[in-house]
């Protein structure tokens, strides 16, 4: 990775955490943070002792304000079409995991930051948190995935107001529209103590239930079923079903042998 921008932290119990880590400029997505956080994902994706994964921040007042505008500025239209390719990849690291991802936001997610924490599985704020994309107001679209994934996680209305106005919310009004999941004091301590319960359970069958979700979330319910059919039998005839069962009628905690 590109100096520190991006660090991976280990916990135990298989829980990686992601720390964007550019505090000078809060966490402002520049060409290298975005080369760095596309290396996390790989890096992570690549680790099957990763159960789940935390995204933190190490600035106290934000969790990432979107794009480095400062850096885009001296860009010519070449030079922001050369850096697209490398902002797809960077927004799509986390989202592409196969493990369980959780953003743990107590400061501003602002346009790209949103959209980082649009693309975790789940979003726990703390009551510092705000969150917009703001990005029509400085005439540009929400680019790193938050027309689909705001839409998708909110609905169309919703998801329409929060675009077209690029109006700034708190985590508090995040948690009744939906877009935060858990609305609590402490952000980075839930996420982790989330993160700990998920890494506790079948490893094989944690990635074939996220695998089920994901590739049934835009088709029909009958095709949806046999996404799901496949997944299960991929994780009833894997070693982890059987420790699972013995676990359980020996009355212990289970031993995954998950993979490997």
């Amino acid at each position: 990775m590109t100096e520190s921008l991006v660090r991976i932290e280990r916990h135990d119990g298989g829980v990686a955490e992601v720390v964007l880590d550019r505090p000078e400029s809060m966490n402002a997505v520049s060409t290298a943070m975005a080369q760095a956080l596309t290396a996390a994902g790989d890096e992570l994706r690549a680790d099957t002792s990763v159960r789940a994964v935390v995204v933190t921040s190490s600035h106290p007042k934000a969790f990432c304000v979107g794009a480095d505008l400062k850096e885009r500025n001296g860009f010519s239209d070449d030079d922001l079409r050369a850096q697209r390719p490398g902002n797809r990849l960077a927004y799509r690291a986390l989202y592409d995991l196969p493990v369980p991802t959780i953003a743990a936001v107590d400061g501003h997610a602002l346009g790209g930051g949103c959209e980082i924490a649009l693309a975790c599985d789940l979003i726990v704020a703390g009551p510092k948190a705000s969150f917009a994309l703001p990005e029509v107001s400085v005439g540009v679209i929400p680019g790193g995935g938050g027309t689909q994934l705001l839409t998708r996680r909110l609905g169309w209305s919703r998801a329409a107001d929060l675009i077209f106005t690029a109006r700034r919310i708190t985590g508090e009004e995040g948690a009744r529209l939906g877009l935060v999941d858990r609305f609590v004091d402490d952000a980075k301590g839930e996420a982790l103590a989330m993160a700990t319960t998920i890494g506790q359970h079948s490893p094989i069958g944690v990635r074939n239930a996220k695998a089920a979700m994901r590739a049934g979330l835009d088709v029909t319910v009958d095709e949806g079923l046999d996404i799901e059919d496949a997944r299960w039998h991929d994780t009833a005839f894997s070693a982890d079903r059987a420790e699972g069962v013995r676990a359980f009628a020996e009355k212990r905690a289970p031993r995954w042998p998950g993979l490997g």
